[in-house]
């Protein structure tokens, strides 16, 4: 797993899994997403982007599957 925290006004960190081809993204505002099929030079050039939200919404944003923190436990009220 390769990780990154970003300079960016939209996103706080990316973490990528090689193996999964997994990307990981914890925006700000909204919570952690994870694209699957990507591949790692998305990774590499999002940590590298002068300006990662643009380059996220030009290559990452409707481009692959996402979804909402697959791994977030939601709780409910018992009783």
């Amino acid at each position: 797993m390769r990780a990154a925290k970003l300079n960016s006004s939209m996103i706080s960190r990316i973490a990528y899994d090689d193996e999964a081809e997994a990307l990981s993204i914890w925006f700000k505002e909204t919570g952690r997403y994870v694209y699957y099929g990507v591949p790692g030079a998305i990774f590499d050039a999002l940590r590298r982007a002068p300006s990662a939200g643009r380059f996220f919404n030009e290559s990452i944003k409707r481009r692959y599957r996402c979804s909402f923190d697959p791994d977030r436990r939601r709780f409910r009220p018992t009783g």
